[in-house]
């Protein structure tokens, strides 16, 4: 029985240490520092819908997973970017546009955000029509034009700044426009169906963005200066990110980009098949830049 007994135990020792050792060989044919996607983390952005956001958002995303981070890209609203990051359900909002545009946002939320660093400099507001309109140069002249622009500016998402500026501006003017909220997108397509047929539109419009590259516009005159003066964009995180994902934003802090960088990234995402497809031929095209922020 004592033989039986020990046998039994010996074929049970015999059966674990097999486990073990494929458990073991399976772990093993993984590399010790294996980069896959998500294993680091997950890193969530808040991006609203202008070119030059959807641009660098598609970008990161890329990048990180490259680095092996999860990114979850969330389309959100400005108001309900501000809101998300106080509260913590987004880790970074890529824009960020100081000392004018953002700065109602900024004072609420200046103590509930963290509010980082600058990645391009030198930015414009304004309203903007196709440069055959030679007679309009200026807001002030807009009202000599109302009826062939049919009392109508064409504007975007009705939470941006640019919007509310825009209706500031309407007041300061006392113009007797109508500001029509639509999307970016929408936007664009008007304002380039009415180039091809020539046709007069003002729409609010800024710098940086692809399409002074790839339409003939000019900005009007802001003698009052309403939208204010050149600004930077910046971004946000929640608070607790530095010391959750140190990597992260240090890479973040480390990002900058200048005119014709940031064109020729929303040019490329303009012409690709996705935004995803255009950010990766970009970052593919650029990696000694990439290389720069996330040495």
């Amino acid at each position: 029985m004592k033989k039986l007994l020990s046998f039994l135990f010996l074929g049970i020792a015999l059966l674990l240490t097999a486990c073990g050792g494929e458990e073991s060989n399976e772990n093993s044919d993984q590399p010790a520092n294996d980069n896959s996607q998500g294993d680091k983390g997950t890193i969530s952005i808040g991006m609203n819908n202008w070119a030059e956001n959807v641009a660098v958002s598609n970008m990161w995303k890329i990048i990180l997973e490259e680095k092996g981070y999860d990114v979850e890209l969330t389309s959100v609203e400005k108001a309900f970017l501000y809101e998300a990051l106080s509260a913590g359900d987004l880790d970074i909002g890529m824009e960020i546009w100081l000392p004018n545009t953002d700065q109602a946002y900024y004072d609420k939320y200046k103590d509930e955000i963290d509010w980082r660093d600058n990645w391009y400099e030198g930015t414009d507001l304004a309203l903007v029509v196709p440069s055959y309109m030679e007679e309009i140069n200026s807001i002030e002249d807009l009202k000599d034009h109302k009826e062939e622009l049919d009392s109508q500016i064409v504007g975007i998402d009705a939470g941006a700044s640019i919007m509310s500026l825009t209706e500031e501006v309407i007041d300061t003017y006392g113009l007797d426009f109508e500001l029509a909220s639509s999307s970016e997108p929408t936007m664009l397509t008007e304002l380039q169906n009415n180039i091809e047929n020539e046709e007069p539109i003002v729409v609010t419009l800024w710098k940086p963005h692809w399409a002074f590259a790839e339409m003939d516009l000019k900005i009007l005159e802001d003698p009052e200066n309403v939208y204010g003066d050149s600004e930077n964009i910046s971004y946000a995180a929640r608070k607790g990110l530095e010391e959750d994902q140190p990597e992260v934003v240090q890479w973040f802090d480390d990002f900058e980009l200048d005119d014709e960088q940031l064109g020729s990234l929303m040019a490329t995402i303009n012409k690709a098949e996705s935004e995803e497809e255009g950010a990766q031929e970009w970052v593919n095209d650029h990696q000694d830049l990439i290389e720069s922020w996330t040495k």
